[in-house]
């Protein structure tokens, strides 16, 4: 449970009891840790509500962390059908109000009163938890509960993918080779794209982007980026460029990295002014895209199913499972001193 800046606790908590109708009562397997719930245990609350509940939710801080969940479904409630005791699911976790304005436009993620389980309320870092029934997709067997585990991750690459418009045999660059920009290159791949050049200073991961099917990993530390994809693309740079990075220095190269009319996409969340040479971008008509999570039933359930089917591979992408008693220790805190030596570290309430 999250009680405020490095101070997450592990601690008994009410068992959420019977579902409500329309609602899913699951056995937790394993949740990921996200980049975001690092940034709420070093410099939160961000997402967090502290003073006042969560306008959806009613929900305020101390609260049980987790939005990267998987588990099996232990009970149903009133109205739900199609999910059974036994079924294993991977849970979207984001609640939308259903009546605002991008609501109706069914972009849901953009929903004025957005709330997110495990940031707006309660959780997947427990051991069981009630969700909606429509953020709950099933997965067969063949798929360890590990690797569905990193589904929602996942979602938001399926999404920055859709984002970007990729077409069949477009060559694309990945800018930072993180748990985000590995799954990025692995949609793109199975979307389509030709050629696929990543960038990336840390050289195990450039390699397990070689492993996963890029075409050439460049080192940005060893030579210029920039001329480097327009080498490999005789002068004009890729037709999509996506940004995984979430730094000043990665958002400031991306929009070079394109060709005229091309497009750069932006995934890593940077609250930092970002210097750009927009003459390029102007003169280049140059498309700059913003992409932001993703949609349960467009990018969620694509991302369960490239699970399933193998279009992506999960499991280099974790590096280490650990138990709920170990997740400040061996989790956050190893993440916040080493975070190069990590990609996707899971947590489970059974170990």
């Amino acid at each position: 449970m999250w009680h405020g800046r490095r101070d997450i606790r592990v601690q008994e908590f009410p068992d959420p009891g019977d579902p409500a109708p329309d609602e899913v009562r699951l056995r937790v397997a394993w949740c990921g840790i996200c980049g975001t719930d690092l940034e709420e245990y070093l410099h939160g609350p961000l997402f967090i509500p502290v003073k006042e509940p969560n306008r959806l939710t009613g929900v305020k801080a101390p609260l049980v962390m987790g939005h990267e969940f998987v588990g099996r479904v232990e009970e149903v409630g009133q109205g739900v059908h199609d999910l059974q005791p036994g079924d294993h699911v991977a849970v979207d976790t984001l609640i939308h109000c259903g009546e605002c304005t991008f609501c109706q436009r069914h972009q849901v993620h953009l929903c004025e009163q957005l709330a997110i389980m495990g940031l707006s309320t309660h959780g997947g870092l427990a051991e069981f938890v009630n969700a909606p029934r429509y953020m709950c997709f099933k997965y067969p067997t063949s798929l360890a509960d590990p690797h569905a585990a990193l589904a929602e991750p996942a979602s938001v690459a399926v999404h920055a993918t859709r984002k970007g418009r990729l077409e069949a045999g477009e060559t694309v660059a990945i800018v930072g080779a993180g748990t985000i920009g590995l799954l990025n290159l692995q949609v793109a791949l199975a979307m389509g794209a030709g050629r696929a050049f990543v960038v990336e200073p840390e050289p195990r991961r450039r390699q397990l982007a070689m492993d996963l099917g890029a075409t050439s990993s460049i080192d940005p530390l060893a030579e210029d980026a920039v001329l480097a994809v327009r080498r490999f693309t005789r002068g004009a740079g890729v037709d999509i460029a996506f940004e995984d990075a979430g730094t000043t220095q990665a958002m400031a190269m991306v929009p070079d990295l394109v060709r005229k009319a091309g497009r750069a996409v932006f995934v890593g969340l940077h609250d930092e002014p970002v210097p750009m040479q927009m003459v390029s971008v102007v003169c280049g008509e140059k498309e700059l895209i913003g992409s932001f999570s993703h949609v349960y039933d467009e990018d969620f359930s694509t991302a369960v199913e490239m699970l399933s089917t193998g279009s992506i591979v999960a499991e280099p992408l974790i590096t280490a499972q650990i138990g709920l008693d170990d997740l400040v220790p061996h989790g956050l805190e190893e993440l916040a001193c080493g975070k190069a030596r990590h990609l996707k570290i899971l947590v489970s309430p059974r170990l």
